[in-house]
């Protein structure tokens, strides 16, 4: 049992609540509009191409805009990037032209630069806080507490 509760102890010590996520683009309320008379547009392409008659293709799927890079990894920022199918977790230093200058998380003295083409701009994740993380070691911490007095007590 004592074993256990210190396995238990340790792994809530060494759990972060910040993790990586990659951001989900914007979308705006225009399109969300839109989106059930696509989903009924959809409908009568289906009935229309049942009964023989086939409209003029239409473009469902609305493109992304374009990403820019430079403005998603400002100076200062905690991310992981992807580099030539390669993870790295780096604070951004700044950009020379074309060129992302970083240095690793843990060693500052290190200095990485990268091209902006090298960059996969679908993987950049920001370091950000995780409520549910905190919350599920909240309550452990709170269980332990509580197993701790109840065996002390008795």
């Amino acid at each position: 049992m004592r074993k256990n509760f210190y396995f238990i102890l340790i792994l809530c010590t060494l759990t972060s609540c910040y993790t990586y996520q990659v951001k989900k683009p914007a979308v705006p309320a225009a399109d969300n509009n839109q989106a059930p008379k696509k989903n009924t547009a959809a409908a009568n392409n289906t009935s229309a191409e049942m009964t023989g008659s086939n409209p003029a293709p239409q473009s469902l799927i609305a493109q992304p805009a374009p990403v820019n890079i430079q403005e998603k990894l400002a100076a200062g920022k905690n991310v992981k990037i992807e580099v030539d199918n390669k993870s790295y977790k780096v604070i951004v230093d700044r950009w020379e032209g074309d060129s992302l200058v970083v240095h690793p998380v843990r060693n500052a003295k290190k200095s990485l630069k990268f091209h902006k083409n090298q960059i996969n701009s679908e993987r950049i994740a920001e370091k950000r806080f995780s409520q549910p993380i905190a919350d599920i070691l909240t309550v452990t911490a709170y269980a332990a507490i509580g197993v701790g007095i109840y065996l002390l007590v008795k």
